[in-house]
């Protein structure tokens, strides 16, 4: 298959057939970043404390089996610290949104296997393109393992998730969006120019997207640490700038990245550089006769805004919150079709 993928292109060349497959994985892709929003705010990532990656595909069938998911769950520190006295009904709720979350990555791991062997047999996939659609599904492997890694992190001692861990799996989600947005421009330029050249990762548009990846890594931290709990008001945090609670964690890293009060606070006030910075490359990508991607950025970023504001006035409410990670991953999508679009070098 590898050689298949790798080789020349063919008369079989199909880039615009691969590349409205990419954007439909990546639409997946996004659909399982939602779902795992979901699971994160109704607290469900560790009902399911076993990794079968093919038989956990199918859920409990019958009440004994249920009743030995949920002994399973009864052992670990969440619930016997937390949720002492759940249902066997309260327990199924939240093993349905991990399922449905767990699932979906199957689903979108078969969506990408099977074609990229069908395009690799039928030699149809454009020179240049098979080791970066291998990778990509290497990628998406290796999401898997680090999901059941921050799994594990919740299993012992922990009455929760590890907060770094919940962040390298988020990140690794909206990076591989990223990438099949990116792989996607580059096959739809070709389709429309068989002497069409990839796009370049120009400086600015890679600070963009460093300063867009640094508002990501703190929005995981300050989901995994539930500071979006410690403050309601905006734009202050309870009556004050800076706000008062913050406590000196050991280490200045250990600190901002772990103390709810700070992360919050730098959560909160770093989205308005990542909001300029995004302008600036929509300008940019309107600049280079791209104005669909200025559009998509600039209503992205400002939705954005103002669904993070409303969540936290809102006080977390679960469907506000869903929203603001959705249109989060909507946000990466449409900076990776603006760095592609300034990125872009003639035949």
């Amino acid at each position: 298959m590898t050689e298949l993928a790798l080789g020349p292109a063919t008369a079989a060349s199909r880039p615009l057939s691969i590349a409205r497959w990419l954007l439909a994985v990546a639409a997946l892709v996004f659909c399982m970043v939602v779902v795992g929003g979901i699971t994160r705010l109704t607290e469900s990532g560790l009902s399911i404390t076993e990794w079968k990656p093919i038989t956990g595909a199918i859920p409990p069938l019958t009440h004994a089996q249920w009743e030995d998911a949920f002994r399973l769950y009864q052992q670990i520190p969440e619930y016997q610290q937390l949720r002492q006295g759940m249902t066997l009904s309260d327990f199924q709720f939240i093993f349905f949104w991990e399922w449905v979350h767990r699932l979906l990555g199957r689903l979108i791991g078969v969506a990408f296997a099977l074609p990229l062997i069908w395009f690799a047999w039928r030699r149809a996939i454009p020179s240049g393109y098979g080791w970066r659609l291998v990778a990509l599904l290497a990628l998406g492997g290796l999401q898997g393992a680090i999901g059941w890694w921050m799994v594990t992190s919740g299993l012992s001692v922990r009455t929760d998730v590890s907060h770094y861990r919940l962040a390298v799996h988020l990140l690794t989600a909206l990076f591989i969006i990223g990438g099949l947005v990116w792989t996607a421009l580059d096959l739809l330029a070709l389709a429309r120019n068989p002497a069409a050249r990839p796009a370049a990762l120009r400086p600015f548009a890679l600070v963009a997207l460093l300063v867009l990846l640094v508002q990501l890594m703190f929005g995981a931290f300050t989901a995994g640490l539930d500071a979006g709990y410690v403050s309601n008001t905006w734009p202050l945090m309870n009556d004050h700038f800076v706000p008062e609670g913050i406590s000196w964690l050991g280490s200045l890293w250990a600190t901002l990245s772990s103390d709810p009060y700070l992360v919050h606070f730098i959560h909160r006030w770093w989205a308005w550089v990542a909001a300029a910075m995004l302008i600036l490359l929509a300008r940019k990508a309107k600049g280079a006769g791209r104005r669909g991607a200025s559009i998509a950025i600039n209503a992205a970023v400002g939705t954005q805004i103002a669904l993070g504001i409303a969540t936290v006035i809102s006080g977390i409410a679960l469907s506000l919150a869903v929203l603001h990670q959705a249109v989060g991953a909507l946000v990466v999508a449409a900076a990776a079709w603006g760095a592609h679009a300034v990125g872009e070098r003639r035949a």
